[in-house]
């Protein structure tokens, strides 16, 4: 249960619902406010899709690419680590938001629930390495389920806040966004400090 509720703080955080859901409020201005659910209700399914697949054949990938658990939770710890920073400091890269480029090509996109909102805004860099950590800690078939559990509880939450995108942007504004990413971004912080640790431990002493 303690592993599944850090996995939910971690994955949580790394997809950040009310980040997320100011920002895709930015990228539908002008949108009727039925588009805007329809967009938002198909951009979560993708991403929850997108989710379950690494999260149910990443063992199977990492096999085929012969990279061991342990090299990968280091290296999934250090992009967290990474994006933490981003999240501390507000700043905005590929990691866990859209580029300027794909800024432009969104504002030109009648429907942006795939792109850029499945992808990269839900299911980034960030999210499908958490979910494959995530899969790494799972020995059986219950055990597999509840982290299941745990990707569709934060996927239902982040449609919550984008059906309530547009209520949040006026209500936080850029600047109350970048509060609660900061908060969050100070856990994940340690977190992914965590998941190197372990890694190290399980390359060099187990």
């Amino acid at each position: 249960m303690a592993e599944a509720l850090n996995a939910f703080v971690v994955l949580f955080i790394v997809v950040d619902p009310v980040g997320v859901a100011w920002m895709f409020a930015t990228i539908t201005v002008g949108y009727e406010l039925i588009q805007q659910r329809r967009m938002a209700i198909m951009g979560v399914s993708f991403a929850l899709i997108f989710m379950f697949l690494f999260f149910f054949l990443g063992d199977t990938i990492l096999r085929w690419m012969g990279i061991s658990l342990a090299a990968f939770r280091i290296a999934g710890g250090i992009l967290l680590f990474l994006l933490a920073l981003e999240m501390v400091f507000a700043r905005q890269s590929g990691l866990r938001s859209t580029t300027i480029g794909e800024q432009h090509e969104a504002e030109h996109k009648q429907d942006v629930s795939v792109f850029p909102l499945a992808f990269p805004l839900l299911a980034g860099p960030g999210a499908l390495a958490t979910v494959m950590l995530m899969a790494g800690k799972t020995d059986s078939f219950s055990e597999r389920m509840i982290f299941s559990g745990v990707i569709f509880s934060v996927c239902a939450i982040t449609l919550v806040a984008l059906l309530m995108a547009r209520t949040l942007s006026v209500r936080l504004g850029e600047i109350g966004a970048n509060v609660i990413s900061r908060l969050l971004g100070l856990i994940l912080t340690a977190l992914a400090v965590q998941y190197v640790i372990d890694g190290i431990k399980q390359s060099f002493f187990v």
